[in-house]
């Protein structure tokens, strides 16, 4: 298993050089603090945005709240809940598994597990599934919590597992893409790519599409399509190239989740586009310059994004032209975005939960939500908004 930087880095050889010294002065830092300001000056030039006052268009009310453990823990973890079947599944870095029914947050099970959770919440064909920092990959009954297998994978997984019901596949940070037999456990396939030298921490989840295929994205920018029963490859395609000559310029994660829209896939990556793929064929139906590494939603005939500054950007669909760009955000650590009625929602590293309109990325309304902040991806709820927090809120909401 490869050593972890406690500032959102992987380093996966250790060189003898400048950029290994400057790793090694900020270990322990959130990889945030350390890109807004890698030297400590007094003056911040990626300070974070102070927020202006927001006349409020929305309210904003809690259905309610329960609390999952430790939350996100205190290394840089996003472990994002999950809701399936009518309840909410979320996991705590501290190992405590819960299920939430999703109208009134009644705990309908809790269970735990020895290790530190790395990897999930995954849920589908009435299981749970959660990675750990031991390597494993760990299948709970979703009506009972009761543990169903565990199989030992070749690193941690840091993503959503998901399944067909066939199968169950992950990623773990050493670039593989496994896939295990939903029954039990057994390893089915396993399709490996290489890691450049330096990537971000963390993975995007894979997804299983309606065409029999399984696409992920990889730390050297790289989407790949393979056939969900069997492994065998089917496409592959570049959505970054590396440019620049040292290795932290050259980091070009695909980390945010995917976007399925119709026949299209969309990715974006660290450092380099947005790219849109057809989901059968791999090829290019468009593509922009953008570095994110977060997922997108979309809305109102726009696709939306944060990007490495904190600018929340919406643009028009299938193309690159910009409708809109918020910037009273700017180096806020935004999540990824997500469509909500009318709005766009949006957390930061302060715990406070941002409304914007999908009209004109106005900002019209806010709450804070856990004062740790938030990190993990916001979830509709059938119209009600799920936020975790990362010292382990969890809240629903309802946007009026």
């Amino acid at each position: 298993m490869y050593p972890t930087l406690n500032i959102f880095l992987w380093l996966k050889r250790i060189r003898v050089s400048i950029l290994c010294l400057m790793l090694s002065v900020v270990t322990g830092c959130g990889f945030s603090d350390w890109v807004r300001n890698p030297f400590g000056d007094d003056e911040d030039p990626r300070a974070p945005a102070e927020l202006l006052d927001v006349v409020s268009e929305t309210a904003i009310n809690r259905n309610w709240r329960i609390n999952v453990g430790n939350g996100q823990g205190d290394n840089y973890k996003k472990l994002t809940p999950v809701v399936d079947g009518g309840f909410v599944f979320a996991a705590s870095d501290d190992g405590e598994i819960i299920a939430v029914n999703t109208i009134n947050g009644d705990l309908m099970w809790q269970t735990e597990v020895e290790n530190s959770i790395t990897g999930g919440v995954g849920a589908g064909d009435g299981i749970v599934m959660i990675g750990t920092e031991a390597a494993e990959l760990i299948v709970f009954n979703q009506s009972n919590g009761e543990e169903v297998w565990r199989a030992s994978v070749s690193s941690e997984i840091l993503s959503q597992p998901k399944t067909n019901g066939d199968i169950v596949v992950a990623q773990t940070v050493d670039g593989k893409l496994i896939a295990l037999n939903r029954e039990d456990g057994m390893q089915r396939w396993t399709y490996e790519t290489t890691l450049p030298a330096l990537t971000l921490r963390g993975t995007s989840s894979p997804i299983l599409t309606s065409e029999g295929t399984v696409v992920a994205g990889f730390s050297n920018g790289i989407l790949v399509s393979v056939a969900a029963e069997d492994g065998v490859y089917v496409w592959e395609e570049r959505v970054a190239v590396p440019d620049g000559q040292y290795d932290i310029e050259r980091v070009i994660d695909v980390d945010g989740e995917l976007l399925v829209d119709g026949s299209r896939i969309l990715a974006a990556s660290y450092q380099g586009n947005l790219m849109a793929f057809d989901i059968a064929s791999g090829q290019i139906v468009w593509g922009m310059e953008a570095s994110s590494y977060h997922g997108m939603d979309q809305g109102f005939g726009n696709i939306y994004y944060s990007d490495d500054k904190s600018h929340l950007i919406a643009l028009r669909n299938n193309s690159s032209d910009v409708v809109w760009q918020n910037e009273e955000l700017q180096y806020r650590d935004l999540t990824a975005p997500k469509t909500i009625s009318n709005y766009v929602a949006i957390a930061d590293y302060e715990g406070y939960l941002h409304l914007v309109s999908q009209i004109d990325g106005r900002i019209v309304g806010r709450t804070r939500i856990d004062n740790d902040g938030i990190r993990s991806n916001l979830i509709d709820d059938d119209g009600k908004l799920i936020v975790y927090g990362n010292s382990g809120s969890l809240v629903s909401l309802t946007i009026e």
